[in-house]
């Protein structure tokens, strides 16, 4: 079985749609992430000490987390939000035909 060691997801939240097609895309085309899969989702969070309940758009981000500083800044580059969620959870388990797929889909920055 292939190591899942430097795979994993990355979750990040947009306020809309397009921003979250737009955040995939960039992703998939620079070769940063296999994947990315986009789900509509309810957030309730605090903001500058104001709670906040709105509609997002929740980015499963499948990719090599050797590439995690480059996904991060691009990312960052074209997310509207001041403090965007970007948080990585490593795949601890996985077929391994899906790890290889992954690893065929991004390229590797070593």
């Amino acid at each position: 079985m292939e190591t899942p060691a430097s795979y994993g997801v990355v979750l990040v939240t947009a306020g809309n749609m397009q921003e979250a097609e737009a955040i995939a895309n960039a992703l998939v085309e620079a070769k940063l992430a296999a994947c990315v899969s986009l789900l509509p989702i309810h957030s309730i969070y605090t903001w500058q000490g104001e709670l906040h309940k709105e509609q997002e758009w929740q980015l499963v981000i499948k990719a090599d987390l050797a590439q995690f500083s480059a996904m991060e800044a691009k990312i960052k580059e074209l997310h509207s939000y001041e403090v965007p969620e970007i948080i990585a959870l490593p795949i601890v388990a996985g077929s391994q035909a899906y790890l290889q797929w992954i690893s065929q889909q991004v390229k590797s920055k070593e």
